[in-house]
């Protein structure tokens, strides 16, 4: 049967994607070829309804959740929680997926409508979950286990890199903000500007009610860790005197005119 639903049938293109991706023949090509379809390009149905692959994005991320807990658990033993919580965070996050997407070469196969907006720009990552989610119902729990940690992981996943990556910024910038004794406030927000099935959140950065940096993002969480990122510059040993430079002259300043 492999042979013939890969290379025969109106849905051989699919077959072939999914076997080229993933290395095997599916049961119920619809939910593949529906987890290809992005928000931007859904497909609208006799009684009024979209649809597209948010719903086995959800189901995804869930699954490759679960899979990376157990992944986690096992690969170090000796770990305590707070660390496989920040490593898990790091493998599932949009960006990581999304690289892990385009190194797959799924990134050729997921339909959108285009557009460089900042709300699309994690599109493969989405149809990746949405992937993990149509092989979940597909094949089940143990099997999308084996492909995600035995298949995928193994190839593309680099535990160590991801060990010693800094990616939680927000919490670095707290963490100095109380050594140095200085009252610091994320105000985000949405942007009234987009539309309202694709969000985007901006948040601004102060330090001692300075605003010392900006980011964008399509959750709360994204925006606040891209404004972070954005004046970490400053958190170095080296160059950290810079901000506390500015934020002296903002204290002169407020008191000279006073």
């Amino acid at each position: 049967m492999r042979p013939l639903r890969r290379n025969y049938g109106r849905d051989r293109a699919y077959y072939r994607i999914v076997d080229d991706l993933f290395g095997f023949i599916p049961h119920n090509i619809e939910l593949y070829k529906l987890a290809l379809i992005h928000k931007s390009a859904s497909l609208v149905l006799e009684d009024g309804r979209s649809i597209n692959n948010e719903r086995l994005e959800y189901l995804g991320d869930a699954v490759i959740e679960a899979v990376t807990s157990d992944y986690l658990f096992i690969e170090y033993p000796d770990r305590d929680e707070g660390f496989m919580t920040q490593l898990r965070s790091k493998i599932v996050s949009r960006q990581s997926l999304n690289a892990l997407a385009v190194k797959l070469g799924l990134d050729v196969h997921v339909i959108s409508n285009g557009g460089a907006g900042i709300a699309q720009k994690h599109i493969y990552g989405d149809a990746f979950e949405a992937m993990m989610g149509a092989v979940y119902l597909d094949q089940g729990y143990e099997f999308v286990n084996r492909l995600l940690i035995n298949d995928i992981y193994l190839r593309f996943l680099n535990l160590e890199e991801l060990t010693e990556s800094e990616t939680d910024f927000k919490s670095r910038l707290i963490e100095w903000s109380q050594k140095h004794r200085h009252r610091i406030e994320f105000r985000t927000e949405h942007d009234k500007e987009y539309a309202s099935n694709h969000p985007v959140f901006c948040c601004t950065v102060l330090i001692d009610d300075m605003e010392v940096g900006h980011g964008a993002g399509d959750s709360k969480k994204e925006a606040e860790q891209r404004a972070s990122f954005s004046v970490s510059q400053y958190l170095s040993d080296e160059q950290c005197a810079s901000l506390l430079d500015k934020v002296d002259r903002l204290r002169a300043h407020e008191k000279h005119t006073r």
